[in-house]
């Protein structure tokens, strides 16, 4: 059992980068992973070594040259030298403790990945690379780099079953693609006729792998939950990477396996399609038969050599070339026509049926230019031939793998502009008026191939600063790919545009969707987001770092930059690699390349003008008031009442189970700890200033806990069989939102000395109701219910002290309704009527009896909001919101908007960069917010809005 906590803050922690970005808890933001003091060697070590975080074992080593064992394989020669510098490595047993993952040699070079183990169970991110020389009957190692973690002491054994870890990651999925909102959709019909059981539930499914450590202080053991299926609200795909606490059987990490060229847009509205069945992928041609040379017309009018395969049973000739691989696996490079299927049928799995693209004649035609197959076949030849020669790479994996293109990719059946490689393949959407099929630019080709060009090197995970240096090198190498072909100079204002030649009408910096070279993007831009927005911010924050690829490909010229970044991507850099660990990447590959003293120069330089220096982090500033700092937890929420907050964190280092907190929402005295300290995990926390109530997550069972803010001991009010969320308490009435196993929500409201809650609607199938509010007895909340034709949605309010309900007012039909508030003299929504839009909805006003509904904040107006999150006082309505538009910046991230309660007045909360979530008001204009701009997850406050944050 591991080590529970004993206070809030420790000692002599210091900040991670990369790692910290990554292993955010729940998937939430960036966190502290605590530096181990490594023990000094007992003489200094020969070469130049940078000490390791959150491990006593060196992230790099470089500079050196010492024997190893010539005739052994060249993992165990590795192997052999960790053991033998024991005094320098800290690995105890480099030979049990370290598997072989890969060994790759390029002439005298080897390069060796080794995945570190913990008893025998695979530590995530654990990896260690060893460099070596073996040329004349004779083996040196180089250098060593990676992440191998000395301080792990987690069990082995899950006391949390398989089937429940997969349960409560499908039922977290589901909960972060829709849990802030009820709708229409929420209706689902069935052999029985219709209901109000909700449709998202069996939209996805889970499957479990095996064990894993989280290298969280020290360790958490978890379940490797993959959840794939389809977004209910969007249509968008998912193939979601949850990890499972075995032991209370909380989600402690998640994020998306899906590499998109640009962050997901939300799909117009339309049926859900149906799931396609499972295929391997298999193309008619026989490797062995010669290829032959064809041709085509791509997009931008230029006829290009195609490399195809005749197949005389069927006389036509296939997009299959044969001819690259075939001194090698004999293996393809094969483009798929998938003009008729929806993006959620094809994302993390074959579907069958698919067809290659085919012609009678070797020249192909109009169909096969106009889809974008011309374009998608000829780039991937190129990118394919840019990786062999310049990098002697056989193909994505290095070792011939078959390179498969999807084309003409739609969504709903309506156009679908991103791009995306998913593990085995890359497809590519179909376009729009604005946009031609997304293959039709060579850049962009180059940047999904290179996806899996990275996920078979240093496979850095697609999540936080990885996230983003695994997007900068893609863009980095499909821009460099181009602009090669291309002959554009470093010198040109559009060389660092990836997609820019996608426009159909407008002019190339117009609908680019990213540039290196875009004059703004240093640390101090950086954006700290939840892992639920753009995985961490992969995309917001990716030109940061190729930014600084791109000005050293302009100042020592592409083939040295191409040459030093390849090799800090295949020999240096490992999973959980960020910004700082990238710098010292490229620095080292470049003085192993022997470049000069001014081309080094040059390497510094680039990163030093982007910001990408140690301790980058601790410039990031804002002008909100610090409750809780470093919470470290994801998803779990904060609330206020009666002049107190209530929020749950983790220790510093995000290993241990969440522990709910209460202070004052004026920042004086201490924060009290609420909860017993018993290894589960204390969540969703809320107070009216008297007590604290929260839900517990154990091995088997889910408990709702209270306790008075003054003392005293904690009372077990319930114990649910199903996940529960959106707690508030008021004078001892303590309400919550149910989560069934089918997708069906109740809110419930538990009486002090109930011991069993009552549910507003029932508790049955035939109703749904969710998004709570409370205040003044009154629980406010929306409500899907039946009507004689159809089922509708409404905002309710529930006197708990008469038992009366009443609807209130509405202006239209909604689609779709948001969080409810509520004060003395009004209930608020969030309420969708148009879902053609944006995702703009209004922000509503009723009176407690229902009627003088009016629109404080319409959805139609210009600069309508698209706010997820709703909290009221007296004086005023925050929402938590985006701006509608697609272009990620720091103004499109989720902010809190003050309305006053008649709507005349509308403000930003806080000006602070970064992302802004879990609004609670407290009094007056007064919000609490969890905010992540310094790169933490910190609890903070303002007592006023801060204006129009100009």
């Amino acid at each position: 059992m591991r080590k529970l906590r004993t206070s809030t803050q420790r000692p002599g922690m210091t900040r991670g980068t990369g790692l910290a970005a990554l292993l955010a808890a729940a998937g939430l933001l960036l966190t502290a992973i605590p530096a181990q003091a490594a023990t000094p060697p007992a003489a200094a070590p020969p070469g130049d070594i940078l000490p390791g975080a959150a491990t006593a074992t060196p992230a790099l080593v470089e500079g050196i040259r010492e024997t190893a064992d010539a005739k052994a394989s060249p993992a165990d020669a590795a192997r052999g030298h960790l053991d033998a510098k024991e005094n320098r490595y800290r690995i105890a047993d480099a030979r049990r403790d370290l598997a072989p993952l890969q060994s790759v040699r390029i002439g005298a070079e080897e390069t060796v990945r080794l995945q570190q183990k913990h008893h025998g169970i695979p530590v995530f991110g654990g990896q260690y690379v060893v460099r070596m020389e073996s040329k004349g009957g004779k083996r040196v190692v180089t250098g060593t780099s990676g992440k191998y973690f000395t301080g792990l002491r987690a069990g082995t054994r899950a006391s949390v079953g398989k089937d429940v870890a997969v349960r409560r990651a499908v039922a977290a999925t589901a909960a972060r693609l829709g849990g802030k909102t009820l709708s229409k959709a929420d209706a689902v019909r069935g052999k029985g006729g219709t209901s109000a059981k909700s449709a998202k539930a069996a939209a996805l499914s889970g499957t479990a792998g095996g064990l894993v450590v989280i290298p969280r202080g020290e360790g958490v053991l978890a379940y490797h939950v993959t959840v794939r299926g389809t977004n209910p609200a969007t249509g968008e795909p998912v193939l979601q990477q949850v990890y499972i606490d075995a032991g209370a059987g909380f989600p402690v990490l998640q994020f998306s396996g899906i590499k998109t060229l640009a962050a997901p847009k939300t799909a117009p509205p339309g049926k859900a399609p149906q799931a396609a069945p499972k295929a391997a992928a298999s193309a008619a041609a026989d490797p062995a038969a010669p290829g032959v040379k064809g041709t085509g017309l791509k997009l931008d009018s230029a006829k290009v050599d195609l490399d195809l395969y005749l197949d005389t049973t069927a006389s036509k000739y296939l997009m299959v070339d044969s001819s690259r691989m075939r001194d090698s696996t004999k293996n393809t490079l094969t483009t798929w026509d998938a003009r008729d299927r929806d993006v959620s049928e094809v994302a993390g799995t074959w579907p069958g049926g698919l067809k290659e693209f085919s012609h009678p004649e070797k020249d192909f035609g109009k169909d096969a230019t106009e889809s974008g197959a011309v374009d998608a076949h000829w780039a991937a030849g190129r990118v394919y031939d840019y990786y062999k020669k310049n990098h002697a790479r056989d193909s994505l994996d290095g070792r011939g793998m078959t390179v498969n293109s999807l084309v003409g990719v739609t969504e709903f059946g309506f156009p679908y502009v991103n791009a995306f490689w998913d593990g085995q393949k890359m497809v590519y959407g179909s376009g729009d008026e604005e946009y031609k099929p997304l293959s039709a630019d060579l850049d962009v080709v180059g940047h999904e191939m290179t996806h899996g060009v990275v996920e078979n090197t240093a496979d850095l995970v697609y999540a936080g600063q990885s996230g983003a240096l695994n997007e900068a090198l893609a863009d980095y190498f499909g821009n460099a790919i181009d602009t090669a072909a291309s002959g554009t100079s470093m010198d040109d204002p559009d060389s660092g545009l990836v997609g820019e030649d996608l426009c159909r009408t407008t002019a190339p910096r117009a609908c680019a969707f990213r540039n290196m070279n875009d004059g703004a993007s240093t640390s101090k831009n950086f954006l700290g987001v939840a892992f639920s927005t753009d995985n961490g911010g992969v995309h917001l924050n990716s030109t940061i770092f190729s930014g600084a690829l791109w000005d050293l490909r302009q100042d020592v010229g592409g083939e040295l930059a191409d040459k030093i970044v390849y090799k800090a991507l295949s020999e240096y850099m490992t999973p959980l690699d960020g910004f700082t660990d990238g710098r010292n990447a490229v620095l080292a590959a470049a003085k192993d390349l022997g470049v000069s003293a001014k081309q080094l120069t040059a390497v510094k330089r680039s990163f030093n003008a982007h910001g990408i220096v140690p301790g980058w982090e601790d410039a990031l500033g804002v002008d909100s008031d610090q409750l809780l700092g470093k919470i470290n937890t994801g998803g779990t929420g904060a609330q206020a009442g009666g002049g107190w907050w209530a929020a749950s964190q983790s220790n510093d280092d995000g290993s241990e189970p969440y522990s709910v907190y209460a202070g004052r929402t004026d920042g004086k005295g201490a924060p009290k700890l609420m909860s017993p300290n018993d290894g589960r995990y204390h969540v969703y926390p809320a107070t009216d200033g008297k007590t604290v109530v929260w839900a517990a997550y154990g091995t088997t069972s889910l408990d709702i806990l209270s306790r008075p803010i003054a003392g005293g001991p904690i009372k077990k009010l319930y114990t649910s069989v199903t996940d529960v969320g959106g707690l508030r308490v008021e004078n001892g009435v303590v309400v919550f939102e149910s989560f069934g196993i089918f997708g069906d929500r109740h809110v419930g409201y538990l009486r002090p000395g109930d011991r069993q809650p009552a549910f507003a609607d029932g508790g049955g199938f035939d109703v749904l109701t969710a998004l709570p509010a409370i205040k003044n007895g009154k629980l406010a909340y929306a409500k899907l219910y039946p009507d004689p034709t159809e089922y509708k949605l409404g905002v309710e309010v529930l006197d708990l002290t008469t038992g009366k309900s009443t609807l209130t007012q509405q202006l239209g039909d909604p689609q779709s309704l948001g969080q409810t508030g509520i004060n003395s003299t009004y209930v608020f929504s969030l309420v969708d009527e148009n879902l053609n839009d944006e995702g703009q909805m209004a922000v509503h006003r009723s009176g407690l009896d229902g009627t003088g509904t009016v629109d404080i904040s319409p959805e139609s107006k210009p600069g309508a909001l698209l706010p997820f999150d709703l909290t009221a006082s007296e004086d005023a309505v925050t929402v938590n919101s985006v701006l509608p538009g697609f272009q990620l910046r720091n103004e499109s991230l989720p902010k809190l908007w003050q309305l006053t309660t008649d709507g005349s007045r509308r403000e930003r909360v806080s000006c602070n960069r970064g992302e802004q979530l879990s609004p609670a008001a407290v009094s007056g204009k007064q919000v609490v917010w969890i905010d992540g701009t310094t790169g933490w997850t910190d609890l903070v406050t303002r007592e006023r809005p801060a204006g129009l944050c100009g």
